[in-house]
């Protein structure tokens, strides 16, 4: 599989290179298809609820599954949470330990989701969901799997960013879909849109499923907010973050991206340091960065914490009524 760590800017819009590529994105195209038509889905005894999206790289898929989970906790359910664990050593299916794994171990977005509910890495997505089920769960969150065909799906919910939109609207290699929009679309239903519509590729969406609207927001914090701050990220789309912290009225004196899901190395938080104190500025990073970072990076790197808010607040509700409506 291409390595999501890095989204080529060629996969922005239709250019040449874009274009040249276009009969291998056929074939990519193609070899999709046949892998998701192979083979029966296992059907966990719960019901299963899938996060998932359409490009390679950030949309906001583990913030989106956190609400979700929060929701069904506060009606009376107990999910689990099942991931890949993408960046982690551990095949599984294996419960994550946040005391005892760290992101090396399990990935980093299991870390997050495992201090909301109990997480399962596993590479083998029925094994997890076996695993969940006699641990408990009544129903089974997926953080990513939309186009894993080997555990069937009750509910299927698309992250989509509305900064970035669908890029160029092409399949991978010519751009960043990982599979045709028209057929992704179809199988959701649900589309969730994270932030404004900035490119205008989300019009018409709604012809093929449900779409609600929601929106990052940061969590108070006045340890930042409105100060100087020098900002690093390994993530899908790190500009996002900087303009967060913007909104916040911080000064961002300077930036640094690094690769999604990078490894931090001690050598690099400290240069990190340097560079931060060198223009007077905090050092800031996201959650998902933070969990990356060496134990003791963590007592002098501070953390920007977001969380997913609804437009309409019934969203939550309209996604979740099946699962509603069958408990």
């Amino acid at each position: 599989m291409l390595n999501h760590r890095y989204r080529p800017r060629f996969w922005d819009d239709d250019n040449g290179l874009s274009q040249l590529l276009v009969p291998l994105a056929f074939v990519w195209n193609a070899i999709t298809k046949v892998r998701m038509g192979l083979g029966t889905p296992w059907r966990a005894p719960v019901p299963v609820i899938c996060v998932g999206n359409l490009v390679l790289g950030g949309a906001g898929k583990t913030p989106l599954a956190i609400t979700l989970a929060r929701h069904l906790i506060a009606t009376g359910h107990t999910p689990h949470f099942l991931s890949r664990g993408y960046g982690g050593r551990e095949p599984g299916p294996v419960r994550v330990d946040p005391q005892n794994h760290d992101a090396g171990a399990v990935g980093d977005e299991p870390l997050l989701l495992a201090a909301v509910a109990p997480t399962w890495v596993a590479r083998n997505r029925p094994a997890g969901a076996r695993m969940a089920c006699a641990a408990g769960a009544d129903v089974i969150i997926m953080d990513d799997g939309f186009q894993n065909p080997s555990l069937a799906k009750d509910i299927s919910v698309l992250a989509i960013d509305g900064g970035y939109g669908f890029g160029n609207q092409r399949v991978m290699p010519a751009g960043p879909l990982r599979e045709r929009l028209g057929t992704g679309l179809w199988r959701a239903d649900a589309a969730v849109v994270i932030g404004s519509d900035a490119t205008g590729a989300l019009n018409g969406i709604h012809h093929y499923c449900p779409v609600h609207k929601a929106h990052l927001t940061p969590c108070p914090d006045d340890a930042i907010a409105g100060k100087r701050v020098f900002a690093f990220a390994g993530i899908g789309r790190p500009e996002k973050f900087y303009a967060t912290l913007r909104q916040m009225g911080c000064t961002v004196t300077a930036t640094k991206d690094f690769p999604d899901h990078h490894p931090y190395m001690p050598d690099q938080i400290i240069q990190l340091c340097e560079d931060a104190a060198a223009v007077d500025a905090i050092p800031v990073t996201t959650e998902k960065d933070y969990v990356r970072l060496p134990n003791d990076a963590k007592t002098i790197i501070h953390v920007l914490r977001v969380e997913l808010e609804w437009t309409d607040p019934a969203a939550a509700n309209q996604i979740l009524e099946k699962i509603s409506s069958d408990g």
